[in-house]
């Protein structure tokens, strides 16, 4: 089940996890943006997004039973991890490969109402910007060409450290909110 007794490591299989749940053994936190949750999610879990963790962190340590942590991948689950070991919370596992191993696995999940992923919003939103800085850049004033190289830099810096802050701005959009 665990690849690694170090909390910030430590990883399961979907398998384990969905035990856990089933036996009562453990929590599945789903750290995902409201809207990713509402699109799909499993059945139980409890939902915390990431960039809301910091204020739930008491009642996460308070809960005495392992936390299976999923996010799409594992990449954000991964420092929801790390977020909740510095907070005291010493049982908390990465479920491997995310939701996408779980449907893999053929785990059942929730199906809602699909809207673009955060991810997808990303693309959407530095493609644009990129383009929009060409376009302006040849008609307007080459000034413009900027806006692209800025929006280049900041996907290259995103890619090496893993931390987007288009996609935290757009994570806290209205349309990001959950609805309900």
């Amino acid at each position: 089940m665990s690849v690694s007794n170090d909390p910030t490591t430590a990883a399961a299989a979907p398998e384990a996890a969905r035990t856990a749940l089933d036996t009562g053994a453990g929590c599945l936190l789903d750290v995902r943006s409201g809207v990713e949750f509402d699109a799909e999610h499993v059945e139980g879990a409890l939902h915390v997004p990431l960039d809301a963790l910091d204020h739930h962190l008491d009642e996460l340590r308070d809960r005495g039973a392992p936390l299976f942590v999923l996010c799409r991948t594992g990449a954000r689950a991964g420092r929801a991890c790390e977020r909740l070991a510095a907070a005291g919370v010493t049982d908390a596992r990465i479920v491997a490969g995310g939701l996408e191993a779980w449907r893999a696995a053929g785990l059942g999940t929730v199906t809602g109402t699909p809207r673009l992923s955060l991810e997808r919003q990303v693309r959407i939103g530095a493609g644009g910007l990129g383009l929009l800085g060409v376009v302006l850049g040849f008609g307007v004033h080459p000034g413009f060409f900027l806006l692209s190289g800025f929006v280049s830099a900041g996907l290259v810096f995103a890619g090496i450290t893993d931390w987007c802050g288009m996609g935290l701005l757009l994570a806290r959009m209205p349309w990001n909110r959950r609805r309900g």
